[in-house]
């Protein structure tokens, strides 16, 4: 019956003990290791002592291996007190047997401010890349893939170790998602969706997400679906236009903050002639109005006929429309430009860097336009020889985004209001270069009415879902790619 070792980080010593007094009682634990960084830690009668300064690091992955002496090998992830529910390590390792799983996870109980919810987690698929992909805390691995996967690690990563683990796994066996609440976890973490999402280009944790690239780089080229640094060219001449940019706005319901982007459009000072395509989805509360209070003859007010159309439906209209010019501009109704030379630095981008599409870079504000953490996001992760590589790993390519409108044309968005652009970019950049732009051009408020700002599990699963699977779909087709013309990743 002890068919598994534990391996827990050393918390608080009181929830520390629950953890080990829990996971002994369920009959299944043969050894319980405490992973610490403090070698005058309190001991745990029955309990081995792992000193480790880095709990996540490749170290730490290979001594875990080194006391995976069970079939399986219990990872908790966090230092608050783990509640197995009845018989769960009986049944995780049931379901790890019959599925030859490499590693099995499950759905849990989050305590969270004295209150007890479900939370369910979501499948793992070929793309689900993200270093940040919920498992919950409880992972069993089964120990022969976690020591075959260590055994292969060859660079000492500081904080990629556990994430690097689970791609090496992922390479041998199915990651299996039980779709069962088989335990309980503490959340401390109160914020919001709308908060969380950029803890990834949060410049703090720069460190981490060089080594998180370097992981799932190695991963791409193990699987087959690493691109090197090799582009088509583009003849930005091939096409005539009646104008230079096109700034494209889709639109629904933002009568509080559309005038602003409105503004901060018809601001703009260039050395070429530009329009500004406002694609307004059947608004009704006095959007519409406001659009038409502008006497402006740059703006173009289409309002559909269809409904069912997402953003990237909106956009796929105003992109198309023969008032549309050579590049095409992206902003957000509730967004601004952060200064009257935007549109120009964007639109020199393109022949300066000989690419189908520009990204800028952005700042995060409050309503009024004061910043807000974590400030400017400037995703340098992006580089011109891994950027979109990496764009497999991350949640998005940052803003703002503009594009060359005959590539848009020919490639269009999915008809979704959510990750939209991120499928687009990624298609891109399968195979035209991506240009940066690292001034910031754009400011991006967060307040209630975003359509992230606060989302419960449901709503983030949903997202989280697709986002996978747009990544799943890329690299699919990049492995295609790859296999079709011969190269050896």
């Amino acid at each position: 019956m002890k068919r598994i070792n534990c391996f827990i980080p050393y918390g608080e010593v009181e929830r520390t003990r629950r953890t080990v007094a829990a996971l002994n009682e369920s009959g299944m634990a043969n050894a319980v290791y405490l992973m610490t960084d403090n070698p005058h830690a309190v001991a745990i009668p029955g309990c081995f002592m792992l000193l480790t300064e880095d709990v996540w690091s490749a170290r730490t992955m290979r001594e875990i291996a080194a006391g995976a002496t069970t079939d399986y090998t219990l990872i908790y992830t966090k230092r608050e007190a783990l509640e197995p529910g009845m018989f769960a390590l009986e049944r995780m390792t049931g379901i790890a047997d019959d599925t030859a799983a490499g590693m099995a996870y499950a759905d849990y109980y989050e305590l969270k401010e004295g209150r007890l919810t479900p939370h369910p987690v979501i499948d793992y698929q070929k793309g689900s890349l993200r270093d940040d992909f919920n498992f919950g805390s409880l992972l069993l691995y089964r120990s022969a893939a976690l020591k075959e996967a260590v055994a292969s690690m060859p660079a000492d990563y500081r904080y990629a170790g556990l994430y690097d683990l689970r791609l090496r796994v992922s390479r041998q066996a199915p990651l299996v998602h039980i779709n069962e609440y088989l335990y309980t976890e503490v959340e401390t973490d109160t914020r919001q969706s709308g908060e969380k999402q950029f803890d990834y280009v949060d410049p703090k944790n720069r460190d981490v997400q060089i080594e998180m690239e370097k992981a799932c780089t190695e991963h791409l080229k193990q699987t087959g679906g690493f691109l090197a640094p090799v582009f088509k060219t583009i003849d930005f001449d091939e096409e005539t236009f009646q104008t230079e940019a096109s700034v494209i706005i889709p639109v629904l319901n933002r009568v509080r903050t559309i005038a602003d982007a409105i503004g901060s459009v018809l601001k703009q000072r260039t050395s070429f002639p530009f329009n500004l395509i406002i694609v307004d989805n059947h608004s009704t509360d006095g959007t519409s109005g406001i659009i038409e209070s502008f006497a402006d003859k740059r703006i173009i007010h289409i309002r559909p006929e269809r409904k069912g159309l997402g953003i990237g439906g909106c956009w796929n209209l105003g992109v198309h429309h023969r008032a549309c010019g050579k590049f095409a501009v992206q902003l957000d109704s509730d967004d601004v430009y952060s200064g009257e030379d935007t549109l120009q630095k964007i639109v020199d981008a393109f022949g300066e860097q000989q690419c189908g599409m520009v990204v800028g870079t952005y700042r995060m504000t409050d309503f009024e336009m004061e910043t807000i953490p974590p400030g400017v996001i400037d995703h340098k992760e992006w580089t011109p020889d891994n950027g979109r590589n990496n764009a497999l790993r991350i949640n998005g390519l940052g803003a703002p985004r503009a594009f060359y409108t005959p590539l848009l044309r020919k490639i269009k968005l999915p008809n979704t209001s959510y990750g939209e652009d991120y499928a687009l970019g990624l298609r891109i950049s399968r195979e035209y270069r991506i240009g940066r732009i690292y001034d910031v051009l754009y400011l991006c408020r967060r307040w209630d009415d975003n359509s992230d700002a606060s989302l419960d599990v449901t709503g983030i699963n949903r997202h989280n879902t697709y986002k996978d699977k747009i990544r799943t779909w890329e690299l699919e087709a990049r492995i295609k790619a790859n296999h079709a013309a011969g190269k050896e990743c």
